[in-house]
This record gives C-alpha cells, sequence and structure tokens, in this order.
C-alpha cells in the first residue's frame, strides 16, 4: 500500500479488524474483513453492518444568499427544504450532464438561531465539487471544506436498536431527517450530526462525527448486538440490489439526469412552469428532455439475466441480429436478489420492463430482461 493514499481516522481500527485495505479514491480503504463480502452483504440486511465512509467530501455552506446560490448548480428545491431535512440531488455542467450526485441537509447550527446547509459528495469528485462551487458561487455565500470530520454508516434492520442504545433521541428520527446529538460523556460528550438515511436500502443513519471521537463511537457501534463492520465490497453489491447509482459508473458528465432515470429528485418548482424553473447549467436540455419524454434516446434501467451467469460492467447489450443496443455499467450476483442483476443503458425502446436483449459475456451470448428496480425492496422508516 503506497504511502501516498490518505487514511481516514478508522485506519487503525480497520488494520485491527483484519480488513484487506486497497486503494479507493486516493485513500487506503477496507474492501472487506475476514468474514468476507457476502457475509458482510448478508449481515447488513439481516442485521445491521457499520461502514467507514469518511473519504466522502462534507461541506458545510452558509449566508443568507444560500439557498439561492445552491439552486442556482442543483436543479432541486433548495429554498423549499425544511430545517432538519434532506435531498438527494446532483450538480449539472453546461450540457446538462451529471457532474457528480449528493446529498444536502438544512441544519440549524447548535447554540445558534441560524441555518446553514451541509453536503455530502462522492470522494472521487471532491476536489472538483469544491472549486465548481467556489467559481459558481463563492462569493455569495460561505463554503467551508471540513476534512477533519468523519463519516459512519450504519445500515440495516438492527441500526436503530444500535444508534438508540447511545443517542436515544435518534428513534423519532424517519427516513431524511437530521438532527445534531450529543454523544454520552463515555465518548467524549461532542456533538454529531445526524441523518436517517444511507446507501443500502435499508433504514439506517449517516454520522458526521470528528475525526478524534470517531474510533470510539466505532467501537461502541461494533459492540452492539449484530453489528458488523461491512467493506468497499459490500457496500457496492448492497448500492446495486437497492438500485442506487454509483458514480462515474452508472452516470457521468456524457449521462443526463433524465437518462439516468433521476428525474424524481427534481421537484415541480424547478421544472418548466414553476417557480424557480430552471436557472441551472445545462438547464435547456435537461427542461426539454422532460418536456418531451420521446427525445431521450437512452435509459437507464434494470436488467435482470436469464441464466445464472453474472453479468459484469462493460458488457454490451445486443439484439437478436448482434446490434449493439446498450451497456452494463453496474452487475453482480447478489446475495440478496439470489440472481444476477445489473443497471445500465439501453435504446429508449426497449426501456420498458419486460424487454429482452442479450448480453455479451465473454463472447457468449446471456439472455436478459430489463426488469423494475429495486432488485431487492427498500426498507426505509418512513412513518
Amino acid at each position: 500500500m503506497s504511502d501516498a493514499l490518505l487514511r481516514t481516522p478508522l485506519y487503525e481500527l480497520h488494520l485491527e479488524l483484519g480488513a484487506k485495505m486497497v486503494a479507493f479514491a486516493g485513500y487506503s480503504m477496507p474492501v472487506q474483513y475476514p468474514s468476507g463480502v457476502m457475509a458482510e452483504h448478508r449481515a447488513t440486511r439481516a442485521t445491521a453492518g457499520l461502514f467507514d465512509v469518511s473519504h466522502m467530501g462534507q461541506v458545510r455552506i452558509g449566508g443568507a444568499d444560500a439557498a439561492a446560490a445552491l439552486e442556482s448548480l442543483i436543479p432541486i428545491d433548495v429554498a423549499g427544504l425544511p430545517p432538519g431535512r434532506q435531498r438527494y440531488g446532483y450538480f449539472t455542467d453546461e450540457a446538462g450532464g451529471l457532474l457528480d450526485d449528493l446529498m444536502l441537509a438544512h441544519r440549524a447550527r447548535p447554540g445558534d438561531d441560524g441555518a446553514e446547509y451541509f453536503m455530502v459528495v462522492n470522494s472521487a469528485c471532491k476536489v472538483q465539487d469544491l472549486a465548481w462551487m467556489r467559481e459558481r458561487i463563492g462569493a455569495r455565500c460561505t463554503l467551508v471544506e471540513l476534512p477533519a470530520q468523519a463519516l459512519l454508516a450504519l445500515q440495516g434492520p438492527q441500526a436503530e436498536d444500535a444508534l438508540a442504545s447511545l443517542l436515544p433521541e435518534v428513534r423519532a428520527m424517519r427516513f431524511m431527517d437530521v438532527a445534531w446529538h450529543r454523544l454520552p460523556d463515555a465518548l467524549g460528550g461532542g456533538r454529531v450530526f445526524v441523518s436517517r438515511s444511507g446507501y443500502t436500502g435499508e433504514d439506517g443513519f449517516e454520522i458526521s462525527v470528528d475525526g478524534d471521537a470517531a474510533p470510539a463511537l466505532a467501537r461502541a457501534l461494533l459492540a452492539c448486538d449484530g453489528v458488523v463492520p461491512v467493506g468497499l465490497g459490500a457496500r457496492d453489491s448492497l448500492r446495486l440490489e437497492a438500485g442506487l447509482c454509483l458514480y462515474g459508473h452508472d452516470m457521468d458528465r456524457d449521462t443526463t439526469p433524465v437518462e439516468a432515470a433521476l428525474q424524481w429528485a427534481m421537484q415541480k418548482v424547478r421544472r418548466s412552469g414553476g417557480a424557480r424553473a430552471g436557472g441551472f447549467p445545462g438547464a435547456a436540455r435537461v427542461l426539454a428532455q422532460l418536456d418531451a419524454p420521446e427525445s431521450v434516446t437512452r435509459r437507464r434501467v434494470g436488467l435482470r439475466a436469464l441464466e445464472r451467469v453474472p453479468v459484469r460492467e462493460g458488457a454490451e447489450l445486443v439484439g437478436d441480429d448482434g446490434t449493439v443496443l446498450g451497456r452494463v455499467t453496474s452487475g453482480s450476483l447478489t446475495p440478496t436478489a439470489d440472481a444476477p442483476v445489473a443497471m445500465g443503458y439501453v435504446s429508449a425502446a426497449l426501456a420498458a420492463s419486460g424487454s429482452r436483449l442479450w448480453a455479451l459475456v465473454r463472447g457468449r451470448r446471456v439472455a436478459i430482461e430489463v426488469v423494475d428496480m429495486p432488485f431487492v425492496a427498500h426498507r426505509y422508516k418512513r412513518g
């Protein structure tokens, strides 16, 4: 492992737990622990998994003009996001392509009547994202990167019980709620920022915590019944089963939000006819695709192989005559779905559920069908 790789505050704990470390987005990260990817995946679905996602970018955004400034870059309803709530969104470029996806929370500062926004972006894009924001809106609001903060994700049906043993107030949170909480004195008593969200399709939480306090918090969570450490390998298979995109694979600058089937994240107020329609980079193209769906030539879809052969990223999708009709962007034989599932892009004429085509796997044609996503039902706590 190169000494040039960055380390998260949990690096020593990963080694202690026997993790296999790999280079990922400039960091040394755990890809799996001794129990293996399949066991970690199953444990997250059955009990709870703890993930180190401290490599992600965390940014604090403040100022009286912050909401309007953010809406000039992100095609979601920021001004209408209530305090204590979070939304999924994305940056678009001038051509309507996706620069990155993100989570944006509206949070209050502890001990202050003011408000601010908190953004989490992908690790491989965080330098680019921060530069993009500083260039475009840096004069309109304050932008503060938080490199000293760790980020833990606790996911699974026992996640609430585990975290509530330390922070009882989290039981009252529902999906996409955010709140400040204070750690027990035994864990330092510091404040942590908690969202009820994650990227596995399971109920769970993401916890932004001071890096110095992160190891003790992680150990306390791992001491709870059913909680196991989980690496990047199972994180990828879990998000695939949940039908969730991975930036740089299932979407990129050559993909619009509509092509990526992410238009659900654009609220009516930002669409044609809305009170704050457009105004973001690439708005003309994105809104034109929303207004005329027939103009979209390709779509992201769910795929299921009709025989037990994994169909991996990069596999071409072809018709009966061999004509290339699309490409797989993520794929695996996943534990919970217990079937070879994938995501990819196909021509719009084949995007309807039930369409049949072929995937080329090592020169062999494998029958594949377009299916609805997610492959495993989401279990968020909405009530």
